[in-house]
């Protein structure tokens, strides 16, 4: 039976790659996908995460959950534009972190919730790993930057050991990204390849589907 990842609030697809490329079945889901389609075992769908149920199939095949849920009103790099957004925004990106964690607690799989240095942890709870691109680029060789990132993860998922290249990281090269708008922070929030890659080899690095 071929196992299914499940990624919610994904936009790329890039976090799914590693899945993917095992022969898994994947799903992205975000209410930003133009329409549903698919690309090889990588199906997008359009939907509400408030709103979207799984399919029996996808529950009863799940091998993997993650998350990545909007982190606009949450960061703590954008603490000072907090009041003037308003109590609604805060609540609402609660609300979708919530989401998340309830869904990774029903599948009883090997899950992550990905999200920067945020309030969720003092609304919640502080999170169980940390990581920079960097300490996994030796996978990525692109990602040899900084971006401190926060995971909350559980269901018996492995923090995959840290393969860095030598030398200095990189600063700052997700807060001087080019583009404006809503474009710049859609790609300024894509998942790290190169974790993503050691993640998936050290969870499930023996369960590769042959074609």
């Amino acid at each position: 039976m071929t196992p299914v990842a499940i990624f919610l609030y994904e936009l790329s697809g890039q976090s799914a790659a590693p899945f993917a490329a095992a022969g898994w079945d994947c799903y992205c889901i975000d209410i930003a996908h133009e329409r549903d389609h698919q690309k090889g075992n990588v199906r997008f769908i359009k939907a509400d995460a408030r709103r979207w149920k799984p399919s029996r199939d996808m529950v009863e095949r799940c091998a993997f959950f993650a998350a990545f849920p909007p982190c606009d009103d949450l960061a703590c790099s954008g603490a000072r534009w907090f009041k003037g957004k308003g109590l609604h925004a805060l609540s609402d990106a609660i609300e979708l972190f919530a989401v998340a964690a309830e869904w990774a607690e029903f599948f009883e799989v090997p899950y992550l919730i990905e999200n920067p240095r945020s309030t969720i942890s003092t609304y919640w709870r502080a999170p169980d790993h940390t990581f920079d691109p960097c300490d996994y680029s030796r996978l990525a060789p692109s990602e040899h930057y900084t971006k401190k990132t926060c995971l909350w993860t559980g269901g018996g998922f492995v923090m995959p050991p840290r393969c860095p290249l030598p030398g200095p990281a990189l600063a700052n090269v997700i807060r001087d990204m080019k583009g404006k708008g809503r474009d710049r922070a859609n790609a300024r929030s894509v998942t790290p390849t190169g974790f993503m890659q050691a993640a998936f080899n050290t969870n499930f690095g023996s369960l590769a589907v042959a074609a």
